[in-house]
């Protein structure tokens, strides 16, 4: 007679515990549906490499997971995935580059081959300019400035992503781009001293 009972209660915690794991998986498929755009656009801005920042934004889903517990305890699961993005770009960007001769030799055919207008060279030439630009300022005034400009994070969003203070976020968003304007200024005036 218990035994049957036995069965039955074990059958219904056997069940609770599939539905949770499917809630479980169904939170992380809806994490992932809903921010693995920002994810991936936080990796590429600390890496600006396409297939670094799809590896970064894979990487950062599997700690999610290995951290699902923590899932539906988190106030602001955006912030968190951000924040978490951003530490897997770096860490990544820390790492030397794997890049096979296959891809080199693939990548130097392909820019032979590639012609292009005065403008969209022009552009180009700005563009990197402005990449090395920014690339040169110091990671304290960089990082806030890439997540603010390029990433379009607010200001609370940064400040947790980065563990600061709203305050200290302004305050290095506006010397980067103070930097940022002489520097451009000078380069763009024909003068080479930064």
């Amino acid at each position: 007679m218990y035994e049957g009972q036995r069965v039955a209660v074990g059958y219904v915690i056997a069940n609770e515990a599939m539905d949770a794991a499917r809630t479980g998986e169904s939170d992380l498929e809806l994490a992932v549906r809903q921010h693995a755009r920002l994810v991936y656009r936080i990796a590429y801005s600390v890496l600006r490499n396409h297939q670094d920042a799809e590896d970064a934004t894979q990487e950062t889903f599997i700690r999610v997971l290995r951290a699902r517990r923590k899932l539906g305890t988190i106030d602001d699961p955006r912030r968190w995935l951000a924040r978490i993005a951003w530490r897997v770009a770096v860490e990544r960007k820390r790492k030397p580059a794997e890049v096979s001769l296959e891809e080199v030799s693939e990548v130097s055919s392909q820019d032979r081959w590639k012609a292009g207008a005065d403008e969209e060279l022009l552009g180009t030439e700005m563009n990197r300019l402005l990449q090395s630009v920014i690339a040169r300022l110091p990671p304290k005034l960089r990082e806030p400035l890439v997540l603010s400009t390029l990433e379009e994070m607010s200001t609370l969003d940064i400040a947790a992503t980065l563990g600061t203070s709203e305050a200290a976020v302004r305050s290095r968003v506006f010397r980067a781009r103070q930097i940022l304007r002489e520097r451009l200024a000078v380069l763009l005036e024909g003068k080479h001293g930064f």
